[in-house]
């Protein structure tokens, strides 16, 4: 009991360092916990985004779960009943088994084809008429269809008549009117079947998940179900049963990817089920391929996540580690005197042990709270440092993160003990001797750490360029290379080795500087710099603290925001406007034949190849499209992919572009820096002829091709048309420049070819062809305006890219989400922890030098004074400090950030990948440090101010 009395007495005489202690801890397990919260929450909302796409893309409720099999002939009546009963109830167990709320349930039935006549036929059409049709049913049919004539079939009639309902194609295809009675004999047994269609039925508009398709069954009777059961299933009716079908709609918000195994593992099992028990059977679930790739996405999301968290967990270690140090130090004499007495090194560590503990549990019950907030907080980035009002992530603690957070607690409490352990070897006159001796070197500079670190982390980065050059000369998909999770942490070991580096010159600048102004300086600034250059170990970790905060800090930056640039780029350039559609032209072009039909064959003798036949195309009005709601301009873009030209007496295969170079200049996106010149002045030129091209580099390169020279270009069935080359570009809007496959430098690689003409010479030289319209929206003025007013005027598009649509899928996307997320979860805990990193030290060493201010107030120097030995001692350290992190924050962006291209494909990547900084975050990064420089002074003058000389020279004569 007394050892705990003097534990808390001890923590209370210290709480000020404690809750420093406890706050790192509080942040290091809500970081860890927030890990697999967070893969968690976004594969969840992931999963239902990907679900809600697929309804949206394929018009396929995502919850389908629909089994059908057909019935075999080949045994007895009463087995197949067993059979179809044991399914019955099978199916009904399916929503139970899946685990989730069935929305709507759907049986459906239909016998083998019948031929069927009108009963009043005549003799021809007895001989003629081959139409035929199926009975089928529907649970709940009545709610299942929409009558549009006549009414609903009479299951209880008694005369032998079945009352059915009809599809208007099949009514027509009969030649008979509702209430007209049909025939179906069976040759072999001679029994009839008499039918009359009572109704006429479609489709019926219901709820997206409730929806049965009439106009698959064209030929069918329709007939209610419990009659269908009656006649044809539970009997052996005058009938054999085809086809059976039982369709769930199943609530798909209700899917959780805990239970990914158990859909999988359900879906498996039906299929294996219905697998010829009946017939030949089928299990749909269109949710399937989504949820199937989950486990795949889960391991590449948590590696992902461990990387990038990789730099901030090294920064709260380095932070627990300086606070536990600061502690440490200040009791090293207390530790150094019990040593003394004859307490075992057992002893005092279990006195840390238990202080460490207690900090651990109460940061344990609190962290992982915190950890749902980062969590929530990760899920509304959709940038760095951006943050949207997006619907908050479904976050929920779990076994899981607990058990991770008590592992980082466990973690964090030995890296705690190490200074605790390593002060415990020492005496109280070997804790004297220490003090004495506060310029040699510290341990990290003795075994050469910076030396070891810079090392390791330059020879990754030379592997990672190897992998990098490999990826980029085959053009491979950056899957198919192991990315090294060590490229996520290499940066934060580059910045701690470049950081030591620089601490070990920088002693003997500060010396130099000394040396040189000896003479000259002022007191406050004399004893400054003889306290700097004479302690430097006593500044190391703040300075490495600051200067790992500043370029981790900044790299996270420039990382976010490089990825997501480059990401928007590529969209952007790809579509080459806001939007991109292709509208629907009249033509007379033959209907493709049939699969399976025979080609048309060549007329007899002819022994040249038949001529394509040249396709005539009517042009629907542009007026129109530049009229649309929410237009700011269009223009019409001709692309051309299989042209061909001729240059130099060579012939080769292009893309040929088409455009009206004023209408093309105000809606197109073009990344400054692609072309030597501004986009505008390559169209200016091309406005200059008619006959004017700009042809891509490779062209130039390839076939000697330049400005000046006459080329032809056509296409396959038509004349050539001639033009003179006005320029070379190497890159335009939605065109590529890079091969399928293969090092573009390499010379015996083919690379695509451009050429750029004005859209009227083309029409008029060579042909008429369907275009492209290229749109740019108004300010403020979002896809759904343009989508709306296309239905409203009924205009048949043929295709449409939005690049709006794409962007915000791409921002969307789990591992861009990630990054950003992370990064700036990251970027902001680093400039927290360095706060009260900074408050701590600072506040520490005041407290330590309370004898040396004493005596410099007692020696007659102003309290101003004092201030500006303290203010030029703040700028020698922490802003030399910052200045460091900023040199080598921008130098690892430069080595580093470049790394981030193989989680792109390299096939893909156009425009070139590029660093992107940005003004923001420097300002945002310099606002911070600036505000915690200025507390932090502000915190040391009201304690200077407030300290008391006589207490201070009282101290000094113990």
């Amino acid at each position: 009991m007394a050892i705990i009395t003097m534990i808390f007495r001890k923590m209370a005489k210290n709480r000020w360092l404690q809750l420093n202690l406890w706050l790192g801890l509080t942040i290091c397990v809500a970081l860890f916990s927030s890990m697999p919260l967070y893969s968690h929450a976004i594969l969840q909302r992931t999963l239902f985004k990907e679900l809600q796409q697929l309804q949206k893309d394929q018009n396929v409720y995502p919850g389908l779960l629909r089994a059908t099999t057909s019935v075999s002939g080949g045994r007895s009546f009463e087995t197949t009943h067993s059979l179809i009963q044991k399914a019955e109830r099978y199916m009904e167990d399916a929503p139970r088994r899946l685990g989730l709320d069935s929305q709507a349930f759907i049986v459906s039935r239909s016998t083998q084809s019948f031929r069927v006549l009108p009963a009043d036929a005549s003799d021809q059409e007895k001989r003629e008429m081959t139409v035929s049709g199926s009975f089928r049913t529907v649970s709940d049919l009545e709610k299942r269809v929409k009558i549009i004539d006549g009414r609903l079939p009479d299951p209880k009639r008694s005369d032998g008549v079945y009352e059915a309902l009809v599809t208007q194609k099949f009514i027509i295809d009969l030649k008979r009117d509702l209430g007209k009675e049909l025939l179906y004999t069976n040759k072999d047994t001679g029994d009839t079947i008499r039918i009359i269609p009572v109704g006429i039925v479609e489709s019926k508009q219901t709820t997206a998940y409730d929806q049965y398709n009439v106009d698959s069954s064209n030929s069918a009777f329709f007939i209610p179900f419990e009659q269908f059961n009656h006649d044809f299933v539970d009997q052996q009716g005058p009938l054999k049963l085809s086809v059976l079908a039982w369709q769930y709609s199943l609530d798909y918000e209700q899917m959780n990817i805990d239970h990914i195994e158990t859909y999988l593992a359900q879906f498996k099992a039906m299929t294996t089920y219905f697998n010829t028990r009946i017939g030949i059977g089928n299990v749909e679930m269109p949710a399937k391929n989504p949820i199937a790739t989950y486990t795949e996405k889960k391991d590449k999301l948590n590696l992902m996540l461990w990387s990038l968290y990789s730099p901030v967990m090294f920064m709260l270690a380095f932070y627990l580690y300086m606070a536990a140090n600061l502690i440490i130090d200040r009791q090293k004499t207390e530790i150094s005197v019990l040593r003394s007495r004859g307490a075992s090194r057992m002893q005092i560590m279990s006195v840390f042990l238990i202080e460490s503990v207690m900090l651990g549990v109460l940061a344990l019950a609190a962290g992982p709270f915190i950890g749902v907030y980062f969590t929530k907080l990760l899920g509304a980035s959709s940038g760095f440092l951006e943050f949207v009002q997006r619907a908050s992530l479904d976050v929920a603690l779990n076994s899981l993160a607990y058990r991770i957070a008590a592992a980082a607690v466990a973690g964090s409490i030995v890296l705690i003990l190490i200074p605790a352990f390593l002060a415990t070897k020492v005496t109280i006159v070997g804790h004297k001797q220490r003090m004495a001796r506060m310029t040699k070197l510290s341990f990290w500079h003795k075994i050469g750490a910076d030396f070891i670190l810079m090392g390791i982390s330059i020879y990754m980065l030379y592997r990672f360029n190897n992998q990098l050059t490999d990826l980029k000369k085959l053009a491979l998909d950056p899957t198919s290379i192991q990315v090294d999770p060590l490229m996520f942490f290499m940066p934060a070991v580059f910045s701690l080795g470049a950081g030591l580096f620089i601490l070990r010159i920088y002693p003997w600048f500060i010396k130099l500087v000394f040396w040189i102004g000896r003479k000259w300086w002022t007191p406050a600034l004399y004893s400054t710099l003889l306290q700097i250059s004479r302690s430097s170990s006593q500044y190391l970790t703040i300075k490495v603290f600051l200067i790992m905060t500043i370029a981790t800090g900044l790299f996270s930056a420039n990382a976010a925001r490089t990825i997501n640039g480059n990401m928007e780029d590529r969209i952007q350039y790809t579509t080459g406007s806001d939007i991109q559609l292709s509208v629907h032209w009249d033509n007379d072009k033959p209907p493709p034949p049939p699969p399976g039909a025979p080609q048309a064959a060549a007329p007899e003798g002819d022994t040249a190849a038949a001529a394509p036949k040249v396709v005539t195309y009517t042009e629907p009005s542009f007026i129109t499209m530049t009229g649309l709601e929410g237009v700011d301009s269009a223009a019409r873009v001709f692309r051309k992919d299989d042209a061909s030209f001729a240059a130099g007496g060579q012939n080769g295969a292009a893309t040929l572009y088409g455009i009206d170079t004023y209408d093309f200049g105000k809606v197109a996106w073009m990344r400054g820096g692609l072309l030597q010149y501004p986009l505008n002045s390559y169209l200016n030129l091309l406005a200059s002829n008619p006959k004017a091209v700009l042809v891509s580099r490779s062209m130039a390169k390839q076939f000697k091709v330049k400005t000046g020279d006459t080329i032809s270009a056509k296409w396959e069935g038509l004349d050539s048309a001639d033009f003179i080359v006005y320029g070379i570009v190497d890159y335009w809007p939605g065109w590529s420049p890079l091969p399928m496959s293969g090092d573009e430098s390499d010379p015996n690689v083919r690379l695509p070819n451009l050429i750029v003409g004005q859209l009227p010479y083309i029409q008029n030289h060579l042909a008429l062809e369907p275009y492209e319209v290229w749109i740019k929206l108004k300010d403020g003025v979002g896809s759904k305006v343009i989508y709306d007013d296309l239905i409203k005027k009924e205009i048949p598009i043929e295709n449409l890219v939005d690049a709006n649509q794409l962007l915000i899928r791409s921002k969307n996307d789990p591992f861009r989400l990630a990054i950003n997320g992370v990064m700036t979860l990251g970027f902001v805990i680093s400039m927290l922890i360095s706060f009260f990193g900074f408050l701590l030290f600072w506040v520490l060493t005041l407290s330590s030098r309370t004898l040396q201010f004493g005596i410099l107030r007692a020696m007659g120097i102003s309290f101003r004074q004092i201030i500006g030995m303290l203010l030029s001692e703040q700028l020698l350290t922490s802003a030399a400090a910052i200045l460091f992190g900023v040199v080598i924050g921008n130098t690892v962006s430069s080595l580093f950030v470049p790394l981030f291209q193989l989680s792109f494909n390299a096939s893909d990547q156009v425009p070139p990948f590029s660093i992107v900084r940005q003004l923001s975050d420097y300002v945002q990064l310099y606002s911070v440090v600036g505000f915690m420089l200025a507390i932090g002074l502000a915190v040391l003058g009201v304690r200077v101010s407030r300290m008391k000389i006589t207490q201070a020279l009282k101290l000094g004569e113990e």
